[in-house]
């Protein structure tokens, strides 16, 4: 019998914040990445042209040998809706210009593949997919659930702000959106930006500060969003300026830039609006609790309205506000759904996933995707590569009183970094293939002593140098979730915040976050067994069976290869740096 020629879908988000590929080989992923980690800008927006390369050179194959490229964008989709939104209001033509000017982008893939000379001919067909349409797939086709209900919340893609849906077997179907211009991802956005966080992706910061607040507020913010009782809900326009002509979007060397999308109203309702460098005043906490709150009314009454139509259990949730982890991990309180999948690039960066399984499923293979089980499809580096860069950088290393051990035995390598851990000391874990979404997962991580009251103070002023109420996120041994945190759920890609248990918060301080909570990444040995056996260890010694974890970069996208991570390990005061089974010691003072 002849074997079967392997058929390649290529799946991109391109032309958009968050851009990345990813690659699908017979219906299964192989390998994915978001472009801003090979060129170093956060939320980089563009074509690609990296993660492809890096895709296809995994995959060891040219364009020659994708059969499929999928976009998780189709400029075609509520063209109806786009074309009687600029006869009707004249004045949103000239911003619309920008957001055509994308889509043709979008329909001229084969010049910008040409552009980036990229290996081979692609000769391939191309599929569009619509943009909520890629969230739901991405959500649900590589998920573990039989049946769930499918939702998309996020900012706009395809004229919609979310979408919904019901998912069984292997097939999916979109049957209801919430329009443009209504966005709870607008609302939480613009909202972000009057309290003094500008920068595109800023929103997380606003979650970690509502919980220093209180939501003195909340009566505004459910003028500002009117609705929540159902799976609709409506935005006082007049607070906003996205629905205008002088809306500004654009990228700026491929970072993406937003102008402010509040109005003088929201002024005169919230009082004056927070500059970056201003003092965060009790003011500007209470506000982003309230907002918080509000966004989590309007969530919640969406998905139990979505719970009550189509009566399952069952949750896959996607979008650029499944980011929203805090509410998250409220789902269970809040609703009747009992599981939740949110896979780990749950915004746009995901759409790539959900358009290439959802092509792949509906024209490669009469079957879905393998689920999604853990987050590694990035770059990784075998011992032998990573001994030639260390030798490479060795002056650069001991310029800096650095010493070099190789550890083969990984038991030995995994008790001689948690003794380190233990001892106040900060490490660098540098392992495999880097992680697919926002998340450091255990590849690319900081990992630190989640016992010490300090550990905070210690990691912004040798590392981060970031907002001090910002939290960090603990890494646990699946098993013993249940012990230390209020819940029994796998929460593999640091997708859900949940209540750690009142008894044992003080015994793991630094990553008890105001309010109690802390954002749960469970550890399996099946899923990252170096990173299991590092935590095992730690608990061994301590008897935590868990160790902060937080993204390894100072201000810059997460690393991805040994020689970034030796860069930002030299230039800031990290102790240790584990890169694959070499220990580098930093001299101590």
């Amino acid at each position: 019998m002849t074997a079967r020629a392997a058929v390649y879908v290529l799946g991109l988000n391109a032309f958009h914040a968050d851009s990345s590929a990813c690659l699908f080989k017979n219906g299964n992923l192989v390998a994915a990445a978001e472009e801003e980690r090979f060129l170093r800008k956060k939320h980089w927006a563009g074509f690609p042209a990296e993660s492809i390369r890096y895709c296809l050179e995994h995959a060891d194959i040219d364009l020659r040998g994708v059969s499929h490229i999928a976009i998780n964008s189709d400029p075609l989709s509520n063209l109806w809706r786009k074309l009687v939104r600029i006869v009707t209001k004249p004045r949103v033509a000239g911003q619309l210009a920008g957001r055509i000017k994308n889509a043709r982008a979008r329909l001229a893939l084969e010049a910008a593949l040409a552009e980036a000379k990229l290996p081979g001919r692609f000769t391939g067909r191309v599929h569009r997919v619509n943009h909520h349409l890629a969230h739901l797939a991405s959500a649900f086709l590589v998920s573990p659930f039989q049946e769930a209900v499918c939702v998309s919340v996020d900012g706009f893609g395809d004229f919609a702000s979310a979408a919904w849906g019901l998912g069984r077997g292997d097939d999916l179907r979109l049957d209801g959106q919430i329009r443009y211009p209504h966005s709870l991802g607008i609302f939480y956005q613009a909202l972000t930006q009057y309290l003094g966080f500008p920068h595109y992706g800023d929103e997380y910061k606003v979650m970690g500060l509502a919980p220093y607040g209180e939501p003195r507020h909340l009566d505004a913010m459910r003028e500002i969003v009117r609705g929540g009782n159902g799976a609709g809900f409506e935005l006082d326009l007049d607070y906003f300026t996205h629905h205008g002509g002088g809306f500004e979007y654009r990228w700026d060397g491929g970072l993406p830039v937003v102008g402010p999308l509040y109005s003088d109203k929201l002024l005169q309702r919230l009082g004056p609006a927070r500059g970056e460098s201003e003092t965060l005043e009790q003011r500007h906490k209470d506000l982003a609790r309230s907002m918080q709150a509000r966004y989590e009314e309007v969530f919640f009454g969406m998905l139990n309205a979505l719970q009550q139509r189509y009566g399952l259990d069952t949750l896959a949730l996607a979008g650029g506000c499944a980011m929203n982890s805090v509410a998250n991990g409220k789902i269970y309180a809040n609703t009747r759904f009992k599981r939740i999948y949110v896979q780990a690039a749950a915004g746009d960066a995901g759409g790539a996933i959900g358009a290439a399984a959802w092509v792949c499923r509906r024209v490669v293979e009469a079957r879905r995707p393998s689920p999604m089980e853990h987050a590694y499809w990035g770059p990784g580096y075998d011992d032998n590569t990573l001994a030639a860069i260390i030798e490479t950088m060795r002056p650069a290393l001991s310029g800096n009183g650095c010493r070099v051990r190789l550890i083969e035995d990984e038991g030995e390598l995994c008790r001689a970094t948690a003794e380190a851990i233990s001892e106040g000391l900060v490490v660098g874990w540098f392992q495999g293939r880097m992680e697919w979404g926002p998340r450091a997962l255990g590849n690319r991580s900081i990992v630190c002593d989640p016992r010490r009251p300090d550990m905070k103070e210690i990691l912004n002023k040798k590392i981060k140098r970031r907002e001090s109420f910002r939290p960090f996120a603990p890494s646990v041994m699946r098993e013993y979730a249940p012990e230390w945190f209020e819940t029994d759920d796998d929460v593999p890609f640091m997708m859900q915040v949940f209540t750690i248990r009142e008894q044992k918060r003080e015994l793991i301080p630094a990553v008890t976050h105001v309010d109690g909570s802390g954002r749960l990444q469970t550890v399996t040995a099946s899923s990252n067994r170096k990173y299991f056996r590092l935590i095992d260890a730690f608990n061994q010694r301590t008897g935590v069976p868990m160790i902060l974890n937080t993204s390894f970069n100072e201000n810059e996208p997460i690393v991805c290869t040994p020689e970034q991570a030796i860069d930002c390990f030299v230039r800031t005061d990290m102790d240790r740096l584990v890169l694959g089974n070499h220990l580098i010691t930093r001299a101590q003072p």
